[in-house]
């Protein structure tokens, strides 16, 4: 047995006594009976490989408690399964987690995949016999490095009554039939701490950004005729701009419905990346990423896509990290708020021009207007140099902010 393999049973076998420890006796008994279950179903199991040769059943778990997960792998699955990715002729039974992070969606995916609850239990005693693996679903990650959200259409789809459903709620909220609209977000901790008020993500920290900062792309995108939607789960702050255009939905009309139906039909998403916005990515709508971090995560693929970074300040120093110093030292993977704190990083967010102007590219891009110099593609292809083709990265199609890369060129350095 290698060293990996030893140290994930280890892992694996801490936690469950963390588990315990935790839980007390209820806990205990509960896992108990779990494991006698899969015992039980031992028979079953030996069934499903001896006949392996004529039907080949797969066990899978959906990523059902976050939202970008439970989107974007799943979906990303089905592209996989439409190219060959995916082994051919195999009948794949999926089971969800304890948690829905949105019913809307879970009510697509039903009608989607063969999900049952069954499956868990089956999973489970899969596991406790060697080769088990053959009979896992190995779900990509959210990471399209293979560039199929492209080239493979839409998988999920609205029934009749939900898209009246929706058309009624855009009327309740005083946008017009066919009027455009822009959904707007930034990030903070809210959902976390209202879901999990047992945990601490102060780790996740980093990624927070101030909703005051989307002003000026609020205020230019009215004045273009646009409707524009704040959208969230659970926020911490109100808006402050206020306009008839401007609709603060995570306060005033969110629903898990409208969460899905919303970001399936915006024009376009602009805003932090946060699990939200692979709603659009399934849905093959445009997206412009503010305040990305860290930054060797930033979305690659797919020509619709847009992003800004947040810069990284060297406090002893004085001076901002160079892309190349992110992406070497390793700081482009940093995951967690300790991380930056500990190497003397202070994580500076876009500003409202900054955000305003990425807003501005992708409408234009979008209306074909937009307009580029030989400086700029430039600009564009010494960026992306920095990225080594990898699990992370396979062929670029996304950019950088022409407008926030002029204003740092001396980052490329």
């Amino acid at each position: 047995m290698t060293y990996a393999k030893k140290e994930k049973q280890f892992s694996y076998l801490r936690y469950q006594v963390n588990e315990i420890r935790k839980g007390g006796l209820f806990v205990f008994f509960r896992k108990l009976k779990l494991f006698l279950i899969s015992l039980l179903l031992l028979p079953m199991i030996f069934i499903v490989r001896l006949i392996r040769h004529f039907v080949f059943i797969r066990f899978g778990s959906l990523r059902s408690e976050r939202i970008g997960h439970y989107a974007a792998d799943t979906e990303l699955y089905l592209c996989e399964r439409d190219t060959g990715l995916q082994p051919r002729g195999t009948i794949d039974i999926f089971f969800n987690e304890p948690v829905i992070c949105n019913h809307q969606l879970k009510k697509m995916w039903d009608r989607t995949l063969f999900i049952r609850g069954f499956a868990l239990q089956l999973y489970r005693a899969n596991r406790l016999l060697p080769g088990y693996k053959k009979h896992i679903i190995d779900l990509p990650s959210y990471r399209d490095i293979h560039g199929l959200l492209e080239r493979i259409p839409v998988h999920l789809s609205f029934t009749s009554e939900e898209e009246g459903k929706g058309c009624d709620a855009l009327t309740i909220m005083g946008i017009p039939a066919n009027a455009k609209f822009v959904c707007f977000h930034a990030r903070d901790s809210a959902y976390l701490d209202r879901k999990f008020p047992a945990d601490d993500f102060y780790y996740h920290n980093y990624r927070d950004s101030n909703i005051d900062n989307f002003s000026h792309a609020v205020k230019e995108f009215t004045r273009r005729g646009y409707y524009l939607l704040r959208m969230g789960a659970v926020v911490k702050k109100n808006i402050q701009f206020e306009s008839q255009n401007i609709i603060d939905y995570a306060k005033k009309f969110r629903t898990d419905f409208l969460d899905i139906f919303l970001n399936a039909k915006c024009y376009f998403y602009l805003g932090d990346s946060c699990g939200i916005d692979q709603i659009q990515s399934i849905f093959r709508r445009p997206v412009a990423t503010t305040n990305m971090i860290p930054l060797e995560l930033a979305a690659s693929w797919g020509q619709n896509r847009l992003f800004i970074p947040k810069k990284l300040w060297l406090k002893k120093e004085s001076r901002f990290m160079t892309f190349r110093e992110v992406l070497e030292s390793g700081v482009g993977k940093f995951i967690r708020t300790e991380q930056y704190d500990q190497a003397g990083i202070e994580v500076v967010e876009n500003t409202p021009g900054e955000i305003r102007d990425v807003a501005i590219e992708m409408d234009e891009r979008l209306k074909g207007s937009w307009q580029t110099t030989e400086e700029d593609e430039e600009l564009q292809q010494r960026f992306w140099a920095l990225f080594k083709k990898s699990e992370l990265h396979g062929v670029i199609r996304a950019r950088i902010g022409r407008d926030f890369l002029r204003l740092n060129k001396n980052l490329l350095e």
